[in-house]
């Protein structure tokens, strides 16, 4: 199975939590504005940003949830707008059209971007650890990546988005396994959770790279999944928050504001999960439909969440984006490592825990 069995229950949890945020509807766009908190009033100047998200859930951006509904944000004069688009790649396009001052991408979309003159900039790190992984039915041949090889038509592998995050994650394990894209495999793009379910039983689809939340919506439509991830992939990290270098430069206190409250956010969450919980029904309230659901969720993503090695939320590693540049380099999508120094900051994360003294 997609995991342990000890595990399963809660992976059929996420599924059902994911299921009811629409993972087989068109349009996923939701928005949540600044709400009203029993916090003291904020300054008399607001300034309003819109943070766009590849996912419309609003637990696993449970940071940004209680940074709004705590009132976080609006001790810092943000009032903040959460809209939710399909994929990274479309984050980042709205992001270049002026339509957001922040965004949540993948690292590898990030940096396809900045290759293409694109001057954005991680600032805070959402996820330690990789959420994606690439499966196949269990009673499939395919055991290990290699074997996804094919004989004289390439293998399919689905994924959620062409431009997601799962694409950029999956393609270097498929390289480092021998494999070639056009000859060995192809990708294609089947959406998440559900459609990806109807995918793999109508047979169009022999493997699946995307979220593990989707990996578990579909198991929990009664698909059982093999896992065949190379461990040494497992520890990627994965979305987090972004701006523009033109934004960071024009207007720093913004983006230090903005970054102030979701280390606030993630403090708040961590010692108070309950009110977390309640601040993210505020943002999607169909994903709080059932709250046992939804608090599985909450606290799965909150483990995920936290740097790894003890260092403090939000904090990137250089070896980790030296590691995302190198996977680009061997999908091909490069021809050496870009210079990520200028891909990421920790300063206002690091500033942001010293005001808030965590």
């Amino acid at each position: 199975m997609l995991r342990k069995r000890s595990l399963t229950a809660l992976f059929i949890v996420l599924a059902l939590v994911f299921a009811a945020c629409g993972d087989d509807a068109g349009d996923t766009t939701t928005t949540a504005g600044a709400a009203e908190t029993t916090t003291t009033a904020g300054p008399a100047e607001m300034t309003s940003v819109t943070v766009l998200a590849p996912n419309p859930s609003a637990v696993i951006w449970f940071q940004l949830c209680s940074a709004i509904y705590q009132g976080f944000l609006e001790e810092e004069g943000i009032d903040a707008s959460f809209e939710a688009v399909d994929g990274s790649g479309a984050v980042l396009q709205a992001m270049a059209a002026g339509q957001a001052e922040f965004g949540i991408p993948g690292p590898g979309p990030l940096l396809s971007a900045r290759a293409e003159d694109g001057d954005f900039v991680a600032i805070y790190n959402g996820f330690a650890q990789a959420l994606f992984g690439l499966v196949v039915l269990e009673d499939s041949p395919y055991k290990v990546p290699a074997d996804l090889k094919g004989e004289g038509t390439p293998t399919v592998i689905g994924v959620g988005t062409a431009e997601g995050s799962e694409v950029t994650f999956v393609r270097p394990i498929l390289v480092a396994a021998g494999l070639e894209e056009g000859v060995d495999y192809e990708f294609l793009p089947v959406g998440d959770g559900g459609p990806a379910t109807a995918a793999f039983q109508r047979g169009d689809i022999e493997a699946y790279a995307a979220a593990v939340p989707d990996m578990a919506i579909i198991e929990a439509r009664g698909t059982p999944l093999l896992e065949i991830t190379p461990p040494e992939y497992k520890t990627v990290f994965g979305n987090g928050y972004a701006t523009t270098q033109a934004l960071i430069d024009s207007d720093p206190d913004l983006v230090q504001g903005f970054v102030n409250a979701l280390v606030k956010g993630a403090l708040f969450a961590e010692a108070d999960p309950d009110a977390a919980e309640a601040d993210c029904a505020q943002m999607n309230p169909e994903e709080a439909t059932d709250p046992e659901l939804a608090r599985a969720l909450l606290d799965l993503t909150i483990i995920v969440s936290k740097p790894l090695g003890g260092l403090p939320w939000g904090t990137y590693t250089l070896e980790g984006w030296e590691g995302w540049g190198q996977s680009l380099v061997d999908d091909g999508t490069f021809a050496e490592v870009p210079d990520v120094t200028v891909a990421f900051t920790n300063e206002f994360v690091e500033k942001a825990h010293a005001n808030a003294g965590g």
